[in-house]
């Protein structure tokens, strides 16, 4: 739910034109690179322009504010987008441009036909898949008999606080791609990382089918608000 941001009196603030060149978004990203920028400067780039006694900042600010943050700014459905100041059809279809790019670019870091070893990149793309999600999505990493990634495909999608997993249809999804192994991972959509007794039971179920045709369960990935966890790091496979 938006919350309701004040309007700035007319007049009042500079517009970024008229800051010092080294403090404006643009050239500060240049200068410094995007890690110097705030969250309201990074969304001022896409603004790029403020109103009558707001600047572009002020504006992304007053989003971020209304939407409860950076992530609930790049969530919002697009209607609610459209109703903040600043921000209509363009800007919707330019977040989420950006939102894809990324999540393609860290997708790549996982098809480059090396082994896959990393927990924290692994990971850092599954988080990107699925934390975003309002209901829970059972998904599968496969991979072959290296542990190169085949195939990402999101197998099942529940309900806020549940999903029905079928064995069967894991075994066949892994055959069809000739996987040698794979990684599970679903979304927790409360925020909550930690595995729950169903979680548990599911995996245990999950590898003993998986076992009678050969393939190997390498981890199980829990993703939450802010952070993934790993079975194989809890000791649970």
């Amino acid at each position: 739910m938006l919350k309701e941001t004040k309007e700035m009196p007319p007049g009042e603030g500079l517009g970024i034109k008229d800051w010092p060149a080294s403090e404006r978004p643009r050239e500060k990203l240049l200068r410094k690179g995007p890690d110097a920028l705030s969250d309201a400067e990074l969304v001022a780039l896409f603004v790029r322009s403020g109103t009558r006694g707001r600047t572009a900042v002020d504006l992304a600010r007053g989003a971020i504010v209304a939407a409860g943050g950076l992530r609930g700014l790049l969530d919002l459905p697009r209607d609610d987008l459209y109703r903040l100041p600043g921000f209509g059809p363009a800007r919707f279809v330019e977040l989420q441009a950006c939102l894809e790019i990324g999540r393609r670019h860290l997708a790549t870091c996982l098809d480059r036909g090396e082994p896959l070893t990393s927990t924290v990149e692994t990971a850092r793309f599954l988080m990107a898949k699925l934390r975003h999600f309002p209901f829970e999505v059972f998904s599968c990493l496969f991979l072959d008999n290296r542990h190169r990634v085949i195939e990402f495909e999101e197998l099942f999608r529940g309900t806020i606080d549940g999903t029905s997993v079928h064995a069967r249809e894991v075994v066949r999804r892994a055959l069809n791609h000739n996987a040698a192994a794979v990684i599970f991972a679903h979304n927790h959509p409360s925020g909550v990382a930690e595995p729950s007794q169903a979680d548990r039971l599911l995996t245990d179920q999950l590898v003993s089918a998986l076992a009678m045709v050969e393939v190997t369960v390498v981890d199980h990935l829990i993703v939450g608000d802010g952070d993934c966890v790993s079975f194989v790091d809890l000791g649970l496979l």
